[in-house]
């Protein structure tokens, strides 16, 4: 990993590719953080990171923009392991997006009646059947709380 991470330094060297727990891209500091791991899903998951890093991703505005940014991430990914002659596993790429994918669904789900609803605001769910609204988190890699808005109640 280190011979292929100090090719990407070399690449692209506004960047910073740092080490650690969790692989991320981080738009305030400039930094790709991947892992260690010998696993090849690891550097799937740097050329992920990086695509985001090349595509400009700062931040989003709905659950939906997020899938797609995740989404064009990876399409991101693929081109840069043709450029380094690498191949990524398609249903490592699906995997992937089905967690974000679930979470969506998860989140969009009203807690009234099961039908799914439509986000008018980054935090907020509103059902188009029965009209509840309910609010979500902003964190992305928790258990999707929906919480009943006072709106509704």
């Amino acid at each position: 990993m280190e011979t292929f991470v100090k090719r990407l330094r070399q690449d692209f060297p506004t960047l910073l590719f740092v080490s650690g727990d969790v692989a991320s891209w981080s738009a305030n500091t400039g930094q790709v953080t991947y892992t260690d791991s010998t696993a090849p899903s690891a550097l799937w998951t740097l050329l992920h990171e990086l695509g985001h890093a090349l595509l400009g991703h700062t931040s989003y505005e709905s659950d939906s923009n997020l899938l797609l940014k995740e989404a064009a991430a990876w399409e991101e990914a693929l081109a840069l392991a043709k450029k380094y002659k690498q191949t990524i596993d398609t249903d490592h790429i699906q995997n992937c997006l089905d967690t974000y994918r679930d979470w969506v669904f998860k989140r969009s789900t009203c807690p009234d009646c099961g039908q799914h609803g439509v986000q008018p605001s980054q935090s907020l769910y509103s059902c188009l059947n029965c009209q509840n609204t309910w609010k979500v988190s902003s964190a992305r890699f928790c258990r999707p709380y929906r919480l009943k808005s006072a709106l509704t109640q």
